[in-house]
């Protein structure tokens, strides 16, 4: 059975370095310790059980976590390097009333929870629909 369980955990590794889902990866994982459990117990339905059951709990639990710390699907755009970046007021921003901004040579529509007058620096928090979000520093 040991040799099973190393070409199983092969077969799924080359599968996720293939397809990048981080899905067979949990797998890989619980096969490497039905690989371990095969040293010292020759129960194939235990292994197997092992095998499906850890897999399934690890693919639950820590799947969303991993994929929130590495981002995959994230797809980064020329908006993005605007934020936390610092733009001057060309038009005076009222609470809660679009203003306008210059950052990089461009205008934008600004907004903020506070009066800005013109001339002022602000910095970029986020970006709503076309509006960006400003805060401003001194």
């Amino acid at each position: 059975m040991f040799w099973i369980w190393i070409g199983i955990v092969i077969s799924l590794a080359l599968i996720e370095i293939l397809t990048i889902n981080l899905t067979t990866i949990w797998f890989v994982a619980s096969g490497l310790l039905s690989l371990i459990l095969s040293i010292f117990i020759d129960n194939y339905l235990i292994q197997f059980g092992v095998f499906v059951i850890g897999g399934f709990l690890l693919l639950i639990f820590t799947r969303s976590y991993l994929l929130n710390k590495i981002n995959i699907g994230v797809i980064k755009t020329n908006l993005d390097r605007v934020i936390d970046s610092v733009g001057i007021v060309t038009e005076e921003i009222k609470k809660n009333k679009p203003g306008e901004v210059k950052i990089d040579g461009k205008k934008w529509t600004a907004i903020s929870n506070k009066d800005i007058e013109k001339g002022k620096n602000v910095l970029i928090k986020r970006i709503e629909g076309v509006k960006l979000i400003v805060e401003e520093i001194d």
